[in-house]
């Protein structure tokens, strides 16, 4: 006597990854140079890193 056989099931399709923030590439994190001075506002080597404002830090690209 054989086995019954099993009926085929449907392949599910994985979602689609959504597109990544164009602001700060999806990492979700946005960073600006340190300004030092009143008048010129010189540059410095230090870093400052901010939550990305376009996607609220998620890294997702806005739908609207």
């Amino acid at each position: 006597m054989t086995a019954a056989k099993k009926p085929a099931t449907r392949r599910k399709t994985p979602l689609p990854r959504p597109s990544k923030c164009p602001d700060c590439g999806g990492n979700g994190e946005c960073t600006e140079a340190v300004k030092v001075g009143t008048r010129k506002g010189r540059i410095t080597d230090d870093h400052q890193t901010g939550l990305c404002l376009t996607c609220w830090g998620s890294g997702e690209a806005p739908t609207d």
